[in-house]
């Protein structure tokens, strides 16, 4: 059933009611997961190391500049709104990486059913195979049977010209005598 028929069905309820915005979800993962990427490069180490650096050194160097005295309360504020942010950036991405390494182990898993059935059958193929050459003439059974037919119509051919000698030696004495 298309989704405009869906709609205009009076059985069906509606899916949202709400007036915000709304987001796409996926979009945000991808977003959520680039950050994660980020904060765990040492590029994103070494540019916060540096803005502490210059942070500290304008604050404490610079007298007439100083928004941000000793104790760094500023720089603390910072800190902990860049924490509050990421922890749960880095937690949606290691739940988007998690749920495709479950929909991941579970083609896997049904590849490896996949193999292993198609494996048996192989298997009872080949073993089908096996009994049906075993019935099979080879080549050394065929040629063994051929020099055995051979030997006997030699031997039978041998038998026959003796025997017609002989016949022919008792009509030679019967004429003569």
């Amino acid at each position: 059933m298309s989704d405009s028929s869906a709609r205009q069905r009076l059985d069906t309820p509606r899916t949202s009611r709400s007036f915000g915005p709304r987001l796409d979800i996926e979009a945000v993962g991808q977003f959520s997961e680039r950050i994660a990427r980020f904060l765990g490069t040492g590029r994103y180490l070494a540019i916060q190391t540096l803005v502490v650096i210059i942070w500290v050194l304008l604050n404490m160097g610079a007298f007439a500049w100083q928004w941000d005295p000793y104790p760094f309360i500023l720089l603390n504020l910072a800190f902990s709104t860049q924490a509050a942010y990421a922890a749960p950036l880095i937690l949606l991405a290691q739940n988007r990486q998690e749920n495709r390494d479950r929909v991941a182990l579970e083609e896997d898993r049904r590849r490896a059913e996949q193999t292993k059935a198609d494996t048996e059958f192989l298997a009872r193929e080949l073993a089908a195979l096996r009994l049906a050459v075993g019935e099979v003439a080879t080549r050394d059974y065929v040629r063994r049977e051929l020099d055995e037919i051979r030997d006997m119509l030699q031997h039978m051919q041998a038998q026959s010209t003796g025997s017609s000698k002989q016949d022919a030696g008792e009509r030679k004495s019967k004429k003569s005598g």
